[in-house]
């Protein structure tokens, strides 16, 4: 588990209600029960939720649809009216969230007002950006939206590193965005957004983690944290991306040479009980792995999330889950037990 930061935890703390802390207790009873029993139980709404801002994406990266432009399902973006709808309806049980699944938020220009709108909601923010966008305005308005996490994906300390996976990137735009921010926060007093660098660790990069760390306080961010990277055709990785430090792969060799998951499945799933995904048309998805929308739970188009969230489909995903896991597709590269680190 990653360090938790003092002032960020509080932050967190203090959006608690007493209908979303007993909301919580609900959905974690029925999580426990459901694991123990085999049997899909659900109880409460989602304590936290992920919306897809946009598919959209300036850079290319090779283990991302977005940045392949590999999508089958439709790109766009989310529309302002649409999420305050949604929000006004799930509102008073969330706690957390997460404005990120695909694309990169910033492209979608109502972004910012929706953060806005959600904090409005005493609901705590995140999203993750590239930090191409976070121009001296922009830094400002993130700051004054009342953002709670900004987390800032950085995976080189070098342009030439950097560039082997941010295909398409600048580290200096990066740099100069995460200092905007920080300035601002400064210039407004405010504590939040907390901010964090994440560093994606892959081949190319490894032999740098010492130094994100130093430039992460040359910039004056809050955090440091390491994540292991998602390999689509991990037994052959064609990209030559799987570290060679075991601490932050995915994967290992099997006897025979080829790379295998490190941590088997076992038949349940937190995420499936308390966090779904919403992408930017309205579709509900089990999860952030599900990043081409194929098991499709509802449409909000059609139905309200209180709806979808108790249907049948809902229901008999959670059953596959708990009574073999590993038979679902996006399930078989999860990163649910390997870690990641704060330093």
């Amino acid at each position: 588990m990653p360090r938790l930061n003092l002032n960020d935890t509080i932050n967190l703390l203090s959006k608690l209600t007493f209908r979303r802390t007993w909301n919580a207790g609900k959905v974690l009873s029925s999580f426990y029960i459901s694991k123990w029993t085999r049997r899909p139980v659900q109880w409460g709404q989602p304590i936290s939720v992920s919306f897809e801002p946009t598919t959209s994406c300036n850079l290319r990266c090779p283990e991302c649809p977005s940045g392949l432009r590999s999508f089958t399902r439709s790109t766009g973006m989310l529309e302002n009216n649409f999420f305050r709808s949604t929000i006004d309806d799930i509102s008073p049980d969330l706690l957390y969230l997460i404005f990120y699944f695909q694309g990169e938020p910033y492209l979608n220009p109502d972004f910012l007002k929706m953060v806005s709108y959600a904090s409005s909601k005493g609901i705590y923010t995140a999203t993750s950006t590239n930090a191409h966008y976070l121009n001296d305005e922009n830094a400002r308005k993130t700051v004054e939206s009342g953002l709670d996490r900004l987390i800032v994906s950085i995976d080189g300390t070098t342009q030439d590193v950097y560039q082997q996976y941010r295909r398409g990137g600048r580290l200096d735009k990066v740099i100069e965005g995460a200092k905007n921010v920080v300035a601002w926060k400064k210039k407004l007093k405010s504590r939040t957004p907390f901010i964090f660098f994440q560093f994606l660790v892959v081949k190319p990069n490894e032999h740098q983690i010492e130094e994100i760390k130093t430039l992460a306080k040359d910039c004056g961010v809050d955090e440091v944290r390491f994540k292991t990277a998602q390999v689509y055709d991990f037994e052959n990785d064609p990209n030559h991306l799987i570290p060679v430090t075991k601490k932050y792969s995915r994967y290992k060799k099997d006897r025979n040479g080829v790379y295998r998951l490190r941590n088997s499945l076992s038949n349940h799933c937190w995420r499936l009980w308390h966090s779904p995904v919403i992408t930017w048309d309205g579709l509900v998805v089990p999860c952030c792995f599900d990043k081409d929308a194929t098991h499709r739970l509802g449409d909000l188009k059609g139905k309200s999330f209180r709806e979808i969230w108790q249907h049948e489909n809902y229901v008999q995903f959670r059953k596959k889950v708990l009574n073999g896991r590993k038979n679902i597709d996006i399930c078989a590269n999860c990163s649910e037990g390997t870690k990641v680190w704060s330093e």
